[in-house]
């Protein structure tokens, strides 16, 4: 069996220190909701069950089109990948899937990476595709598309490559497939609009008619880049359409850094819960770009809104109603695993703190028409500190009290970058 790669005994060392504080902490915060009518061992239970998925491409040191800057001990592959993912969920207990992406994360035995990845304790969240670029030995370029291009064979080609993400998925025991395409055009008039969506729809449909009944496929829209006049599938509309015209296995996946300024992301989520096309996140955070910041960094009240819509959802009962949830992040000047173990526990406050919203008064206003009551309602749940929750489940799970303190004591980073050999820098790319 593989040995986990943090040592428990150092877990259990450093949470022995802030027990007593953690106990004390959650008593408190426990009268307090109790106060309010809210029963926090109920609250502990359901933010105990929450997961969000680790995306394998996210252990790595990001970078932007202009320069990459390697850190110590980066990943070789993806048992590399895998090992670090473990490091997340084992000092945090709130990942416990991973995501990979092909053909970064090809390896020659999957029953072997199965074995492993369970032997951490993780299993396989969505597979994600790659034809936004082009990869040694094939014969046809994307530069000009890939499901939507003029040329039937480079189609072809890109309808292959998800049904072979769909067959290495089944191997793994994964249950979805992501599709993002950078498809579109860089001027006006370079691309026949209408022709490029119905090539789209032409190549997803084949792609779903090989989806086990068991599955879903999510369709990712970005508002732009790489290409920057226009996208085929620019945003929410035009993702809905598409999953719609695709069938009940196809959903709409909402990426938080892929909108236009000022779209109100909450409004977006809601219409996708309405017409059972929510096909879940990817958590992240934006100031100007795509995927650029930790998730909460810059908008944790807008993060808060979003799962407010989410657990309003799930309150309510609606149908189908089944979310996935992934970060997916470009860590440039910090410490991947050190910002995807912040980001998870980011994603599950905001959680934590949706689930006091009063439901029932919060209906109440808004059948009033009371606006400033609504609001502060929402407010009151944001500005609850819900982090003695957190420590206390964490405790509760065998996790650390304080991941970060802990990861760092562990000495894991230097560990590895002593085994693992340095990457040479300089090479733009976002991955």
């Amino acid at each position: 069996m593989t040995s986990l790669p943090i040592d428990p005994q150092l877990i259990a060392d450093q949470n022995a220190r802030l027990e007593r504080h953690v106990r004390n902490d959650y008593e408190h915060l426990g009268e307090q909701l109790a106060r309010r009518d809210v029963d926090i061992e109920r609250i502990a239970a359901q933010v105990a069950a929450f997961g969000v998925a680790i995306p394998s491409w996210g252990v790595g040191t990001g970078g932007t089109r202009f320069a990459r800057f390697p850190g110590a001990g980066e990943p070789r592959d993806v048992f590399d990948k895998l090992q670090d993912c473990a490091v997340i969920h084992q000092l945090g207990r709130a990942t416990p899937t991973v995501s990979l992406h092909i053909p970064w994360d090809k390896c020659s035995d999957y029953s072997e990476l199965r074995g492993q990845a369970q032997a951490y304790g993780l299993g396989f969240d969505a597979m994600n595709s790659n034809t936004f670029s082009d990869q040694a030995g094939q014969p046809h370029s994307y530069k000009f598309g890939s499901l939507t291009h003029t040329d039937a064979g480079t189609r072809a080609q890109a309808v292959a490559h998800n049904i072979e993400c769909i067959e290495i998925g089944k191997a793994l025991g994964s249950q979805a497939l992501t599709v993002w395409v950078g498809d579109g055009s860089n001027f006006p008039g370079q691309q026949h609009f209408r022709r490029a969506f119905d090539r789209y729809l032409d190549s997803t449909r084949q792609i779903v008619a090989a989806l086990p009944a068991d599955w879903r496929m999510f369709l990712e829209h970005k508002i732009c880049e790489p290409a920057f006049y226009s996208t085929v599938i620019q945003d929410w509309g035009s993702s809905y359409l598409a999953a719609t015209a695709l069938g009940p296995q196809v959903q709409c996946l909402v990426d938080l850094g892929h909108h236009a300024p000022n779209v109100n992301i909450e409004l977006i989520v809601a219409r996708l819960i309405a017409a059972n096309k929510l096909a879940g996140f990817h958590f992240n955070d934006s100031k100007y770009g795509d995927d650029d910041l930790d998730a909460g960094s810059v908008s944790p009240y807008r993060l808060f809104l979003v799962f407010n819509e989410l657990v309003a959802a799930a309150h309510e009962g609606v149908a189908g109603f089944n979310p996935a949830y992934m970060l997916d992040q470009s860590h440039n000047v910090t410490d991947p695993i050190e910002s995807l173990i912040d980001s998870a526990e980011q994603v599950q406050r905001t959680y934590a703190q949706a689930l006091l919203v009063d439901r029932a008064a919060l209906d109440a206003a808004q059948q009033a028409n009371d606006a400033l009551a609504a609001t502060k309602l929402l407010k009151r749940a944001f500005q609850t500190d819900v982090q003695p929750l957190l420590q206390q489940v964490r405790l509760r799970a065998g996790a650390a009290v304080d991941p970060i303190a802990t990861y760092r004591a562990s000495g894991y980073r230097a560990r590895v970058g002593a085994a693992r050999p340095a990457r040479a820098g300089g090479g733009g790319g976002i991955v």
